[in-house]
Formats: C-alpha cells, structure tokens, sequence
C-alpha cells in the first residue's frame, strides 16, 4: 500500500526537479522532516526555487507547514518502504499496473479498430509529435511506413508545420495521428487546430483521455505514463502504439501484406541485416 507521502505526490503532475525532491523525500522520509529548504535542495540536487515551487504546488502555506506534514507523515514503517522496493522497482511496477489496465481496456478492441482502419486509409498519411513525443512519432512512423504507400512524419515544430499540413491535405491526407504526451506543447495544439481547418480528421494518442488537447480530437486513445521516476516512462503508450499498428495492418489487408514482403525481399537482397 502506498504511504501518505506517496499519495500526495501522484496526486500532482510534477516537473523532473519536483520528482527529485519526492524520490529523496520517499528514500529519507524519517531524517527530510528536519531539514531546512536549503539543506532539503541540496540533498535532492536541486534549487532551493525548486523546493519552495515543489511544496507550493502540493498546497501548503509555506516550507514550516510543509515540514510539520513531513513529521507526521514520516511513521512510515520500514518494513512498509522495505515492501515497497527500491524507486527503480517501483517506476517498473508503475509500468506493469498501466499495461494491466490497458489490457483490461483492449477487451474492447472496437475504437483501436475504428482508429486503425481510419489511418490505413488516408493516403497520405500525417504522423505528427513534437519535443517527447517526437521519438514516439518516428517510431510509429518508421513501422507504419512498412505498411503504408505514404507517410509524412512531422516532428519538428514552427510555421513550418502549416505547410506540410497544407501540402500532407492537397495530396489527398484525410487523417492525422498525433502524439502528445506531458508536457504537452503549446504548438502541438496549434498544430491539432490548423489539421482540422484544413478538414483533417485527428487520432490524438496521448496519455489520458481529458485533457487540454482532446477538445482539439476526433478520435483519443490513451494509454497512462509512468511518472514514477525523473522522467516519464511510455512504456504502455509503446504498446498502446504498436497494437494500433496491428490494427492498422489488419485493416489494410492485403495491400499491408504485400508491402512487408516487398520490404522482406528487398532486405535480403540488399543483406541490411546482420544474420542472427
């Protein structure tokens, strides 16, 4: 069961710095209650700023009121920590506790499917994710060119993107699918606006389906993040992807078939690969 201290945290979005101040404050709760802010910044690794941002946003009056709550929440047990595991044990169970309940949510496999076919069908296609999400963008791009005639990867922002849009929609795009994932970028939704005036459909794949993008979607599939460490992990959002990739090529059909064989030729053709 997670502690007192533990619950407060999730309950806020915290920033990389603030994340390090909770990881110490959870590792050394019993000896962070009689720390000053100076001392509590130093031992985290941060500034002291960062400290007095950290316990303003978890909604205390000051640094003292903070310390108080520390005291009394610091009978944490041992036994209790010890249960819970190291924080690198705990950012993967938070991994494992998102994939079980996305899981869960694939029982129902009609909106991944609905998704899947709508993008199998825009030709082109506009894959678009800016700052973090970008990497997941090229991923999902990368694999979906495999099975796709056209793929347009956006991932890099500025006035540039209304161009692609504009040159993606007269090409024919009926579609985009866009990644965005926290922090989310003030020019990912200029960009989720701009698709939809030009009549782009939107799949957003974010991590939760309310948030300040979706009112700018069609379609949100949304798998959480794991928050647990420094920085998120986007391990269920990989998976969530990978299975929209699936359903993609399920609605494909053939024509998906082809194209992975072609590609399967060509690579040993070529010998691009090492033999295993």
């Amino acid at each position: 069961m997670p502690g007192p201290l533990q619950e407060l945290f999730t309950e806020h979005r915290l920033t990389p710095a603030q994340r390090r101040i909770a990881a110490y404050l959870l590792a050394n709760a019993d000896t962070a209650a009689y720390l000053t802010s100076v001392e509590l910044a130093e031992a985290a690794a941060v500034s002291q700023p960062s400290v007095t941002r950290f316990v303003a946003l978890l909604g205390f009056d000051g640094y003292g009121h903070f310390r108080r709550y520390l005291r009394q929440a610091g009978s944490e047990s041992a036994a209790d920590r010890d249960a819970r595991g190291s924080k690198l044990q705990s950012g993967i169970d938070e991994d494992m506790n998102n994939l079980a309940r996305l899981r869960t949510e694939l029982a129902d496999e009609s909106t991944l499917r609905s998704a899947g076919a709508l993008l199998a069908a825009s030709n082109p296609l506009v894959v678009l994710g800016f700052r973090v999400s970008a990497p997941l963008a090229s991923l999902f791009g990368y694999l979906a060119a495999k099975i796709h005639p056209d793929v347009r990867l956006l991932t890099s922002g500025g006035s540039i993107v209304g161009d692609q849009l504009r040159h993606a929609r007269r090409c024919g795009a009926e579609t985009a699918i866009v990644f965005a994932m926290p922090r989310y970028p003030r020019e990912t939704q200029r960009a989720m606006v701009q698709a939809r005036d030009l009549g782009l459909r939107i799949v957003l794949v974010t991590d939760r389906t309310v948030s300040a993008l979706t009112p700018d979607a069609d379609d949100v599939l949304a798998a959480a993040v794991g928050e647990e460490l420094v920085f998120d992990s986007h391990a269920a959002v990989m998976s969530l992807s990978t299975s929209l990739l699936e359903a993609m090529a399920d609605a494909a059909g053939a024509s998906a078939r082809r194209r992975l064989e072609n590609f399967e030729q060509y690579a040993a053709d070529q010998e691009l690969f090492l033999d295993d």
